[in-house]
């Protein structure tokens, strides 16, 4: 019998969406397209990223590896060859698998130059056929061949850089949380350029003799939260609650970095805060309408029955959490857990429809999707088929700072930090200061541990109170056991 096709994939991706800015988990949240997939597929409610911060996650899910096995550990790190990759990226995989591969948006292969002034960067598609990035011209970012916004559409591509400026880098100062409503038109935002490329492409250059892996990765809902016209209006601020007060008034943390103006977000009044999170909901309704698009077009092209769709995001956003706290770079919930749906083409008829609470992660993507394009897993991955029955007992996670510190003079990697969570319990150790020399600094081992089950917003560290030291216990010997298996593959 001639082998079967293999399905299609298609690929959404958000940045920095939490893991309830949906509506099936949120209903304050409007995602119908979102929630009409978890409706038919699988939604993941306890899904992690394996590292807060964009470019160690995305090395990791595309890798299939943790970030202390890729050696990406922090957002100025990159395999600035393909000659350093430790393994194929996915694109990769499955173009040698016989899939048309084209990808539309954020990868975040490469870091730009100013995060990077020392670094000879040789760029490259990575398994990408057709690749589409709304981006700048940075030589260091740009892809070869690749379809650029800048160039595309210079005048747009300018005017959103006016409208963001204001915002601060990455857009994630004070102003970019507090936002604005936009004056570029939604089809004319980076998601909108992107998703009409990637429409395009459906339209007039598929090729029909070969699966189709189709990625299409957006920045939003990352601030600043300059937020298309329209999509503010499905929501009324009188709906829109505080983020919850912790008992303290200080911003406490132990292992997280860039904490993020507290004082000033305290000075705000009530409107002003619940602006910005209806603003980010907003923005998490735009990308949502805008995925509903391209797979009403799969449907339309009579593609839709044939395709596998994976949607998740890179991270968590805090939002206001812990006492004002924004951004990622933590452990925390709000940092750490993402949103994860799969459905279509491969995902069992006894699975369709449910919420699964295994401990999944972002390792999990590519040994799931070798398995719905139906090729072998390889065996020192760390990661589960989702479409599996396969269950660990929690999930991981690690942090080795930002990468930003090194651009302050400092060294440009803290020592680890290292997160074993469970459904009821989440252990968090680390170690201040630098990477070097941590092993003359053992006894300097600091740790948070949270009861999730009666403390959901992290509030109370149980790490020092001999009543929970069985939980440590137990906790610290699952996670180094985990890091063994997994360092031991």
């Amino acid at each position: 019998m001639p082998e079967a096709k293999r399905p299609n994939v298609l690929f959404l991706m958000t940045d920095q969406q939490r893991w309830d800015a949906l509506g099936c988990v949120n209903p304050i949240v409007k995602t119908p397209n979102l929630d009409a997939l978890a409706a038919r597929g699988i939604r993941f409610s306890q899904a992690i990223c394996n590292a807060p911060m964009c470019v160690p996650s995305r090395y990791s899910m595309m890798l299939g590896l943790y970030p202390s096995q890729s050696g990406v550990r922090h957002n100025t790190n990159m395999c600035n060859t393909d000659d350093s990759l430790p393994l194929p990226v996915l694109p990769q995989r499955l173009q040698e698998l016989g899939y048309r591969t084209a990808g539309f948006g954020k990868t975040h292969w490469f870091v730009g130059s100013d995060l990077a002034p020392d670094v000879p960067v040789q760029t490259s598609r990575r398994g990408f056929e057709i690749r589409v990035q709304a981006r700048g011209t940075d030589p260091k970012e740009m892809e070869p061949r690749a379809t650029v916004m800048k160039l595309d559409a210079p005048e747009t591509f300018a005017r959103l850089g006016e409208e963001t400026r204001p915002f601060g880098g990455g857009g994630e100062g004070i102003l970019g949380y507090v936002g604005c409503t936009s004056e570029v038109p939604a089809a004319q935002h980076r998601e909108g350029w992107l998703t009409q490329k990637a429409l395009d492409f459906l339209e007039n250059e598929r090729d029909p003799g070969r699966p189709l892996f189709l990625y299409l990765s957006f920045d939003f809902p990352h601030p600043g939260f300059n937020v298309p016209a329209g999509y503010e209006l499905l929501y009324d601020i009188e709906d829109i609650p505080e983020r919850p007060r912790p008992l303290w008034s200080k911003h406490r943390s132990g292992h997280a970095v860039f904490t993020r103006f507290p004082d000033e977000w305290e000075r705000k009044t009530s409107l002003q805060r619940r602006r910005a999170t209806l603003r980010y909901y907003a923005l998490c309704s735009y990308v949502d309408d805008l995925f509903g698009r391209v797979i009403a077009r799969l449907d339309r092209l009579g593609e839709l029955d044939d395709t596998f769709i994976i949607f998740l995001s890179d991270h968590g956003e805090m939002l206001g959490d812990r006492f004002h706290r924004f951004s990622k770079y933590s452990l925390y919930e709000g940092s750490v857990r993402v949103p994860l749906i799969v459905a279509g083409a491969g995902v069992p008829e006894r699975k369709r429809g449910t919420v699964d609470d295994r401990h999944a992660e972002l390792v999990d993507v590519l040994p799931t999707l070798l398995r719905v394009a139906r090729a072998d897993v390889p065996l020192e991955l760390p990661g589960l088929d989702l479409l599996s029955d396969a269950r660990r007992p929690g999930g991981f996670a690690e942090m080795h700072g930002g990468g930003y510190e090194g651009l302050f003079g400092e060294s440009s990697q803290r020592a680890p930090t290292y997160m074993w969570r469970t459904r009821n319990w989440k252990l968090i150790l680390h170690l201040p200061g630098e990477v070097s020399g941590v092993a003359l600094r053992l006894d300097e081992l600091q740790g948070e541990l949270y009861d999730l089950q009666n403390d959901p917003h992290e509030w109370i560290n149980r790490f020092d109170d001999p009543q929970y030291l069985v939980v440590q216990e137990r906790m610290t010997r699952h996670l180094l056991m985990h890091l063994a298996c997994a360092w031991g593959k």
